[in-house]
């Protein structure tokens, strides 16, 4: 029975559905729809640690992402791989103070953690966890999850239980389904199995997926009939499976093993024959370069029987040949050499492209290598390993380019700062002595507002003429001046005193506009001073404090290149002993078939000749038939002589020339009578 359909899950949706607040969030989901997992963890991890150390949080733009960003990290991580990494940061969620839908939503997230580790147990004790409802958004998928873990528990009946109330969910479209009739068949309910994997098989869809799963029902509904002796029910199936598509060979095998269980030999040859001219290294194909010179000899055509199993002869000699230099090329490192090749990574589909990159036999036969779900595990946390072992490279060498960078900095602004902070602080005393005059000039409209004070408000003619007229009038008390020029002083110091006076309201008025003005200025000389001291800062900052941290970056990145060249050659040996354990597998199968077809092809050799015999035989006795109804004919006369092609038959042997006893001319004095007898 194949393994459980899994409905494909990716990173959490934004639970409000709300709109993007924070740009590297969104570079971070972004990454991970790529597909590019271990950048959108590294950006999310970093985002969340900024966030963590923020004085004010909620400032930040990231806040609106917060709780969607901790279940993304563990999606991804998930994603992956980082099995340990996503559990703990969700059990983390677990034991916090947050609302119960959240504990629940961590827990199913939990529970699938365990699920991909294939640890049921684990996955079930998470979702007992679950107090209440999960919000609506994940309802079906945790549903789905629970009646997975049941299925591979053996307890059958709650999973049909589960999956029949999730029936009608778009989003697991197929999944159900196909789970569902599996689910029954475990159960013992065999016709409501079939009946329900027989509606799903009979859809047809646009996607690829879901007309993978149609052809993938088919083909186990097919293989399951046939295997209890229905031959009849399990035709249709396997007519069903599409012509094009990765279940396609095994459906023609199979179409053509129905016909052949029947009898009906002829039959079983339509699908052998289109499935032996396909691609020579795959299993299916292999079978069936047997299986149709197996039909011929069942049909008595020997002869193409033997033509057929000598071309079968020569591809499996081919193959072999082909996987004993897969073997040998990867014992030679060549396989682990193209799993690390760039051309792979042009494609989505990469497992596939590696067959095609010129010169790696060992990658001949790495389709089927694949059908094992715990290589592809393999296979992808190598080629994981691989590229962080080339990120750090590429990181080690970011760092002599940092260092460079340092260098230059160092040597461009060393010889020019001095030369700045000496202008700087001549700048600085004149700015700090007009900060003080503005603010006593703001002192003084301070007091104004509360203490008349007209002559803070004069002109300097204004001020000049009154001290001017106090100085004369000083002077007027030690000499005799006449009444009239007193008039005259007073009366123009009193002018001047009445414009102060009357002009004062509107004078206070404009100086504050000017002061509002000249804060305005300030301002701008704030903007520049703090703009220039930063930029100093910065300046320095640039090539001074990094030499330690430097040196412990590029201890800790060797530090992982040595740990990861352990990994890898770890990994690298468990790959290569698994692929040479499959291709010797392979080889000996085909070693196996190659002697069956020897043996096959000497009996249909033996047979053919034995017919051929039989029929040549035949041809004499019909010959000798006639020549005796001649002689009969003839009354007695002699008989005619044998056609030459008679006298040579096709083995070489030369006929007889005398007639047989039973045929010979009768004796003198016979009767007639006996003649004719």
């Amino acid at each position: 029975m194949p393994a459980l359909l899994v409905a494909p899950w990716g990173v959490a949706k934004d639970r409000n559905e709300e709109a993007l607040k924070d740009l590297f969030f969104g570079a971070s989901m972004f990454e991970a729809h790529q597909e590019r997992y271990f950048d959108a963890i590294v950006g999310l991890d970093t985002e969340l640690d900024q966030y963590r150390r923020l004085d004010e949080p909620e400032l930040d733009p990231f806040s609106a992402h917060f709780g969607q960003a901790q279940f993304s990290v563990g999606d991804l991580e998930l994603s992956y791989r980082m099995h340990h990494e996503a559990g703990r940061a969700i059990e983390a969620v677990l034991k916090g103070n947050v609302p119960q839908p959240v504990k629940n939503e961590a827990a199913y997230r939990l529970a699938k953690i365990h699920y991909h580790k294939q640890q049921p147990r684990n996955a079930l004790h998470a979702l007992e966890m679950i107090e209440g409802r999960v919000p609506e958004r994940v309802r079906p998928e945790e549903q789905f999850l629970r009646a997975r873990v049941f299925m591979e528990l053996g307890r059958f009946e709650e999973a049909v239980s589960l999956l029949r109330d999730l029936k009608g969910e778009s989003r697991l479209e197929g999944f159900i389904e196909y789970n569902l009739g599996i689910a029954l068949l475990k159960a013992g309910d065999a016709e409501r199995g079939v009946a329900e994997l027989t509606a799903l098989g009979k859809r047809r869809s646009g996607d690829p997926a879901q007309q993978a799963l149609s052809d993938k029902t088919n083909l186990l509904l097919g293989s399951y009939l046939m295997e209890a002796g229905e031959l009849e029910r399990a035709r249709p199936y396997f007519d069903r499976v599409q012509l094009e598509g990765p279940f396609s060979n095994r459906a023609l095998l199979g179409a053509g093993w129905v016909e052949a269980r029947a009898g009906r030999y002829d039959r079983a040859l339509v699908p052998w024959k289109l499935l032996q001219a396909r691609q020579a290294t795959n299993e299916a194909v292999q079978e069936s370069m047997l299986a149709v010179p197996f039909a011929y000899g069942k049909l008595d055509v020997h002869s193409t029987a033997a033509v057929n199993y000598g071309f079968a002869l020569d591809k499996f000699g081919r193959e072999i040949d082909t996987l004993t230099a897969s073997i040998i090329s990867i014992r030679e490192g060549k396989f682990l050499e193209a799993l690390r090749r760039k051309e792979a990574d042009q494609v989505k589909n990469w497992v596939v492209t590696l067959r095609d990159i010129p010169g790696a036999p060992e990658t001949h036969y790495l389709l089927d290598l694949m059908a094992s779900n715990d290589y592809q595990e393999f296979l992808r946390n190598y080629r994981d390993l691989n590229d962080l072992f080339e990120r750090n490279e590429s990181w080690l060498e970011s760092l002599t380019a940092y260092e460079d960078l340092i260098s230059l900095r160092r040597n461009y602004y060393e010889p020019l700062l001095p030369g700045l902070d000496q202008k700087f602080r001549q700048l600085d005393a004149r700015i700090r002595m007009r900060m003080e005059e503005r603010d006593k000039f703001a002192a003084r409209i301070e007091q104004m507002l509360v203490t008349r004070r007209p002559e803070y408000l004069g002109r300097s003619e204004e001020l000049e003429s009154l001290e001017e007229l106090r100085q004369l009038r000083a002077r007027t008390r030690n000499q005799v001046v006449g009444e009239d020029s007193l008039r005259r002083l007073e009366r123009l110091e009193g002018v001047l005193q009445f414009r102060l006076a009357t002009e004062y309201d509107a004078r206070l008025t404009e100086a504050y506009k000017r002061l509002q003005q000249l804060n305005v200025e300030i301002e701008k000389l704030q903007t520049v001073y703090q703009s220039y001291v930063r930029s100093r800062q910065a300046a320095t900052h640039s090539y001074t404090g990094y030499d330690d941290t430097i040196r412990n970056v590029r201890a800790r990145l060797q530090q992982s290149q040595d740990r990861l060249d352990m990994l890898m050659a770890r990994q690298g040996k468990m790959l290569e002993t698994l692929a040479i354990d499959e291709l010797e597998r392979r080889r000996a199968q085909l070693e196996n078939y190659q002697i069956k077809a020897r043996f096959a092809l000497a009996d249909s050799y033996d047979r053919a000749n034995e017919l051929q015999e039989q029929r040549e035989d035949q041809r004499k006795v019909e010959a000798l038939q006639k020549a005796a109804e001649i002689v009969i004919e003839d009354g007695g006369a002699e008989v005619a002589p044998e056609p030459e092609s008679s006298t040579a038959p096709a083995d070489g042997d030369p006929l007889p020339q005398q007639n047989p006893p039973e045929l010979g001319v009768p004796a003198e004095g016979a009767s007639a009578q006996e003649v004719e007898q």
